[in-house]
């Protein structure tokens, strides 16, 4: 069994009510739910986390590490194009993450289509609103499971 963290960034509590045409109308809550249930049904624990304060989400990185935490499955909200620290803690402990976007951010304004996360990530996945969690919780258990390969 692995021990996985999903982290969220600024504003994704209010999945659900904000933008819904942009980010769609399941919560947070329920996201959170369902990914616990995948990630037990897959044989692994899951750990769940939101902020909308940077060094909350820079400080529960560090933790993760001394948690013993396999892998990190990260959507960084709008610090995506802003945190060269959340970068920088994510670097620190070399714990390996996927990093996940509800919205396909390629498709969006200019300034969302550039990231500080996705060269040192391990996957990416954009756009796949959330079943993308799911998605992004498989691809953690395979990597853990493949990780000699």
């Amino acid at each position: 069994m692995s021990v996985f963290l999903l982290i969220n960034g600024p504003n994704l509590n209010l999945l659900g009510t904000r933008e819904p045409d942009v980010y769609g109308a399941t919560r947070l809550s329920d996201i959170e739910a369902q990914s616990v249930r995948l990630a037990r049904d897959l044989g692994h624990e899951l750990h769940c986390f939101q902020s909308n304060a940077e060094h909350e989400l820079i400080d529960r990185v560090q933790q993760a590490a001394l948690d013993g935490v396999d892998f990190i499955i990260l959507n960084p909200g709008g610090f995506t194009h802003t945190s060269v620290a959340l970068r920088d803690a994510l670097l620190a402990v070399r714990i390996p993450f996927i990093e996940i976007h509800l919205s396909n951010t390629f498709a969006r304004e200019e300034f969302r289509q550039n990231s500080y996360f996705s060269d040192i990530a391990n996957s990416c996945l954009f756009g796949f609103g959330a079943y993308g969690y799911e998605l992004a919780l498989r691809a953690a258990s395979h990597h853990v499971a493949n990780a000699g390969d």
